[in-house]
């Protein structure tokens, strides 16, 4: 079998809820809350951004693009984990499980490009204030954001590629709650060097390149700040920049973890924890992180509220 271009194995078996054997209605309310949360959360700033013409801005262009891509990548994961719950089954087709593979790591993919424009985007606006508008244009904001899109699902191609190219002759069982490259790898029969090898170094230029990017942003604004005279102000810069970072460190150390150390090393109760980490609380700890501290947003998601209960006494008287 080894070598052959088909799998003798149709479907698959994600254990990773099921693998908890303490409560899981438990574990399944706090799944579904964590999702509804991310989802309801990210919707609000969306919503806000949209309806507030105070925040067309590149900043809050990034970060609306930010927010449907973190709706998107929990949707990849977390439904299906509930949904085989609730029908008792635990089952995703070959190429179901390939399919969502691809998805989640192409939203990977864009969560990291996004962190780095929109450390970029800081940079500019601490580092060259008067100049900002005019080298944020929004012709430059829809170039960086299209380029991230093509360069991610380049990139998840080719590893889905490579992924399909495999064999996967008897044991079906993933001890994780969606198809993760690390337990598939583990599970073929084929030779998965190539696949090591191309998660290594392809995998790992997209995401050390750009975070080298957000760390020499980082060093510039740093520098940038301390010559400001006033500590108010030097307060100002750091507190816009430091949730921007406190997510940065958490998605990328998660990554990390994840995905750059060898596959012996791994076990699944670690994987899984760390994967919940990147794929359901990152992305709901978004909209707290990012806006529910900006005043803007605040006051745009009021706005957004009032007009709701406005809409609503209208209809109702």
């Amino acid at each position: 079998m080894r070598g052959a271009n088909q799998s003798s194995v149709s479907e698959f078996l994600l254990l990773g809820l099921s693998r908890q054997p303490q409560q899981p209605q438990l574990l399944f309310m706090l799944f579904l809350s964590m999702y509804l949360a991310t989802v309801l959360g990210n919707l609000l700033i969306l919503l806000a951004i949209s309806m507030d013409s105070r925040l067309h801005t590149p900043m809050y262009f990034f970060l609306s693009n930010l927010s449907f891509v973190d709706i998107c990548f929990s949707s990849t994961t977390v439904p299906k984990m509930l949904a085989n719950h609730i029908l008792g089954t635990e089952t995703i087709s070959f190429s179901g499980c390939l399919t969502q593979m691809y998805f989640v790591f192409m939203f990977v993919d864009m969560d990291n490009f996004l962190l780095t424009v929109m450390a970029y985007d800081r940079f500019v606006a601490v580092c060259h204030p008067l100049h900002y508008l005019t080298k944020m244009t929004p012709q430059l904001c829809a170039l960086l954001v299209s380029g991230s899109w093509v360069i991610a699902n380049l990139d998840v191609l080719l590893h889905t590629l490579l992924m399909a190219r495999l064999s996967f002759c008897a044991d079906n069982a993933i001890p994780h709650f969606f198809c993760d490259a690390t337990p598939l790898l583990k599970l073929s029969c084929s030779d998965i060097y190539l696949n090591e090898m191309m998660i290594l170094i392809e995998a790992g230029l997209i995401m050390i390149a750009p975070f080298v990017c957000i760390l020499v942003s980082y060093i510039l604004i740093t520098c940038a700040v301390w010559r400001v005279p006033s500590t108010k102000g030097r307060w100002k810069a750091f507190s816009t920049c430091g949730s921007h970072l406190a997510v940065v460190f958490l998605f990328y150390g998660t990554i990390i973890f994840l995905y750059f150390n060898p596959l012996f090393s791994h076990s699944a109760e670690t994987d899984i924890a760390a994967a919940v980490m990147f794929t359901v609380v990152t992305p709901m700890l978004n909209p707290f992180i990012y806006s529910l501290r900006n005043k803007d947003i605040r006051g745009a998601l009021g706005k957004v509220v009032a007009m709701k209960f406005f809409l609503l006494n209208n209809e109702m008287g």
